[in-house]
């Protein structure tokens, strides 16, 4: 879990670097080698690696548009990941998808820009595994400002009528973009909207990836003996803006100074030179971790782009040979001849 919580960290601080090429002094989005908006996860790492090191490969991850220390800890390729954030051909999705629609089949992992979009296929990929007998799990990340979306709530709805397997984990960061739960939401927790719907919910109120983990244990287990789904909320703290560039008008340096202080990393630090693990061993693991984030940038950045004509390609499938003959003639009245 440590060395998955340094690499995403990392990754974060290296993206922030890479995005911010081009864009100043006058912030221009589409300028610098990662046009578009960028989402990054700093201070989020615990809700990722406490519950990913419970997971396979053939368990299904699901995480909104926040997602890189999630993709870490599910495994995905972090060269390729980082391929199709710089727009790379060689991305997971050829480049055409970004930083926000992640997919690796490999892992079983996806994402989403949509608020809770991960919801609906997280609860249809754990009624597959009932369907086929299977132990696999599905696992859903949203944020707190995501739970009152009728995405989730649909969700937890059909999870509970049918005995899901599946996980709803919500990373509370305090910030749903730029407004603070308690102007938006009727709960104070996020796990509470499990019990509207006959669930268990839990909630990990400090970032603490061995509470997270024991909490997952719980959770996920549950759900691969065939007991049901679980709402896992787990208190985060976001160390960047909701995206960069965000001028994070709406919130003081107080808060921002808070979130900075609560450093997750270093806390399961701390449990490790608790635990008897020397320091020279942690600086192994973060050397390993940081030459690994660095290499899979260098490689990115030196993939080739793709062709404007490949636009075209992935688009839309077309009918198999011989369905349709020739193409529909429509007449002025609204009409098709066939």
């Amino acid at each position: 879990m440590y060395a998955d919580m340094v690499t995403a960290r990392y990754y974060e601080e290296r993206l922030q670097e890479e995005y911010l090429e081009g864009k100043q002094p006058a912030f221009d989005i589409s300028a610098g080698p990662i046009p578009g908006e960028l989402h990054l996860a700093a201070g989020q790492e615990a809700a990722a690696a406490g519950v990913c090191h419970h997971l396979r490969d053939d368990d299904v991850v699901t995480a909104p548009h926040r997602p890189h220390h999630v993709a870490i800890a599910k495994g995905v390729d972090l060269k390729r990941m980082t391929a199709e954030i710089f727009g790379r051909e060689t991305g997971l999705s050829s480049g055409k998808g970004g930083h926000m629609h992640l997919f690796d089949p490999d892992v079983n992992f996806a994402c989403s820009g949509i608020i809770a979009q991960g919801c609906p296929p997280a609860a249809g990929a754990g009624l597959a595994a009932k369907k086929r007998n299977t132990d696999s799990v599905a696992v859903a990340y949203l944020g707190e400002g995501a739970i009152d979306q009728g995405g989730f709530l649909e969700s937890l709805n059909l999870a509970a009528v049918h005995d899901l397997p599946v996980v709803f984990v919500v990373e509370d960061n305090d910030w749903a973009i730029s407004m603070p739960q308690e102007r938006v939401t009727d709960v104070e927790r996020p796990a509470s909207r499990a019990g509207g719907f006959d669930m268990p919910g839990i909630s990990v109120d400090h970032d603490d990836a061995i509470a997270v983990y024991e909490a997952a244990r719980e959770a996920v287990g549950r759900a691969r003996d065939g007991n049901g789904p679980t709402v896992l909320s787990v208190q985060v703290h976001r160390r960047m803006g909701h995206f960069m560039g965000d001028p994070q008008s709406y919130r003081s340096e107080a808060d921002q100074e808070a979130a900075t202080a609560r450093d997750s990393v270093e806390r399961l630090a701390a449990d490790l030179r608790a635990d008897g693990v020397d320091d020279d061993t942690l600086e192994d693991i973060r050397v390993a971790a940081h030459d690994r984030v660095d290499e899979a940038i260098a490689w990115a950045k030196e993939q080739p782009k793709p062709d404007p004509e490949a636009a075209y390609e992935d688009a839309f499938v077309n009918p198999p040979s011989g369905v349709t003959d020739t193409e529909p003639e429509f007449d002025l009245a609204g009409g098709a001849d066939r």
